[in-house]
């Protein structure tokens, strides 16, 4: 069988990429091959089964389901790039070496299947774009000028709403909103080329139908992306372009149609659309009117794709930031990390929108980064601070906060960073505020910074269970901590969702490896190898398996080639 994979497309682990050896499970629970702690996520949500022949997603009775692209499923035979959706986490199964049809992966419930291409035409979909939106000739009609006037005012207000969206994936949705909404078709795709691998995936499918497979020609989608050609067949039963066992009769395919999505020259995909058992369903006009909405798609999505690149920046720079302030305090080595996660899960609790929880993960991670301006001296003294030491260490708060304040990026973060000493009676620092004068974020926070120093191990002393730290927090809510925040803590460690932040939680349990950068356990399935490929669920960091005689460990992966320094050093 050849080897297969998932590659995480959402959150925090984006782009990380897990092997199916055997069995996979995914889930909250920290015996999961691939655990996830979101309240959408059921404890053992799903499971990833390889057959001799086939592999399969089989949802395990989970709360609110397992989802291949847009269809709800029990149990579903995977196919290379089907898109899966669990809770809010998106992954696509992938089969190396790819064997699609000209490298095409498909995705969601697409199936892409060769067809002979011999007798394919196309027109160029520049010729197109240019006679749509030309002049009318001199000699048209007063119906025929009407129509134009409509087409062109229903692909203007198309646009208009293609372009103000920003979200690459709810962008997909509306461009394709919009083509359903002016061409009569039953099925379509936004079909993209990766940037890495220079395959063409499936990133969007709007189906009609209630089968549980779409399958397209490859043929007609190579042609249209390959050559920058519109293609049309207005019925494929009748058209000699298509044999017998093409897929596009098979599939009962009547009309089609692809156009490329071409942003300055460049051909970043199709958009594909076709009709079921319905015969002449597409004309010319509707060619040119999916060319017309291809050409803004185009912008939007490479604009799109522009912010996300921007973003994906924004964020490892911050936690490069993170990742120095780590490295200074090496006593509270994972600190950084196990409050960001903590926080994360306190957020949740309290019913923030997925946008929020975004501001508080970076405001986690930056919500120490004030210690940058204390001593050595002081953040590395392994013993308890004396009160001048210690009135040093106060300052670090609003030394964040003047770090981030004067950057427009950064100004939302400094609640995160100015009030998470802060306590709920008003004896907390630097403004010694009081119940719900100190903002939410520090009140976040401070609770989750708690947990973490309390749970975690320090060189002169070791970290209390887990039940007494939480015991602590019940004891001081309405006094330390905000009770909301202390309530939401609470309910999500009686629920296990705090389980594989905590330091020492998986220490014990079966094969457990620490992460090399945070200090975390990590449970590791029994299915996992030496020279095998991890993560850590709290830094992130990905990892390699290693083995010593009987003992398990692991290294961290470097993403980039080291730099000799010998060689670039002209001093």
């Amino acid at each position: 069988m050849n080897k297969q994979r998932i590659i995480i497309l959402t959150g925090d682990k984006q782009d990380m990429t897990i092997d199916i050896q055997g069995i996979l499970t995914i889930g909250r629970d920290p015996e999961n091959t691939l655990q996830f702690h979101d309240p959408e996520i059921s404890r053992r949500h799903a499971v990833i089964e390889q057959k001799p022949e086939y592999t399969i997603l089989r949802d395990l009775n989970s709360a609110n389901g397992t989802f291949i692209g847009n269809k709800k499923i029990s149990e579903h035979r995977l196919i290379n790039g089907d898109e899966i959706k669990i809770g809010p986490q998106k992954f696509r199964f992938e089969i190396e070496p790819a064997e699609i049809a000209e490298k095409i992966k498909p995705g969601s419930i697409i199936r892409f299947k060769a067809d002979s291409e011999a007798d394919i035409e196309g027109t160029n979909a520049a010729d197109i774009y240019d006679t749509f939106f030309g002049a009318p000739k001199a000699s048209a009609t007063e119906e025929q000028l009407r129509k134009t006037q409509q087409r062109l005012q229903a692909v203007y207000s198309a646009n208009e709403i293609i372009t103000s969206e920003q979200d690459l994936a709810k962008l997909f949705e509306r461009v394709m909103d919009q083509i359903f909404a002016l061409i009569p078709a039953h099925n379509g795709a936004i079909i993209l080329k990766d940037e890495k691998t220079s395959e063409l995936v499936t990133k969007y499918i709007k189906a009609g139908s209630q089968s549980n497979e779409v399958t397209i020609s490859s043929s007609i989608v190579k042609r249209a992306f390959e050559n920058g050609e519109a293609v049309i067949t207005y019925d494929a039963s009748d058209d000699s372009r298509f044999n017998t066992k093409a897929s596009i009769i098979i599939q009962n395919i009547s009309s089609v149609m692809c156009v490329p999505l071409t942003y300055r020259k460049e051909c970043l995909g199709v958009i594909y659309a076709d009709t079921r058992k319905t015969t002449n369903a597409f004309v010319a006009s509707d060619l040119e009117l999916l060319v017309a909405l291809a050409g803004p798609s185009a912008i939007a999505i490479k604009n799109a794709q522009y912010l996300h690149m921007v973003e994906q920046g924004y964020q490892e720079t911050l936690k490069a930031l993170a990742n120095a302030i780590e490295l200074r305090d090496h006593y509270t080595v994972g600190h950084t990390w196990r409050v960001t996660n903590f926080s994360i899960a306190v957020a949740r609790e309290l019913g923030w929108p997925e946008e929020k929880i975004k501001e508080v993960q970076m405001g986690g991670v930056l919500h120490d980064v004030g210690k940058i301006a204390v001593p050595d001296a002081i953040l590395q003294k392994p013993g308890k601070l004396t009160d001048e030491e210690f009135g040093q260490m106060k300052i670090h708060p609003e030394k964040g906060a003047r770090l981030l304040q004067d950057s427009p990026h950064l100004s939302s973060l400094v609640p995160y960073c100015l009030y998470h000493h802060e306590r709920y009676d008003g004896r907390g620092y630097p403004y010694g505020l009081k119940g719900t004068d100190i903002p939410i974020e520090g009140r976040i926070v401070s609770v989750a910074d708690t947990m973490d120093a309390m749970t975690s191990n320090r060189p002169y002393r070791k970290g209390l269970d887990p039940e007494i730290a939480i015991n602590e927090i019940e004891k001081e809510s309405g006094r330390q901590f905000d009770p909301e925040c202390a309530r939401a803590i609470i309910s999500c460690f009686r629920a296990g969702r705090l389980d594989s932040i905590l330091q020492d939680y998986n220490k014990q349990s079966g094969k457990s490896i620490v992460c090399p950068f945070c200090s975390t356990y990590i449970n590791l399935s029994d299915q996992i190898n030496a020279g095998d490929a991890a993560s850590c669920d709290v830094c992130h960091k990905e990892l390699m398996i290693l083995k010593k005689d009987s003992t398990y460990y692991a290294e961290l992966v470097l993403q980039a080639k080291p730099v000799d320094i010998k060689k670039t050093n002209k001093d």
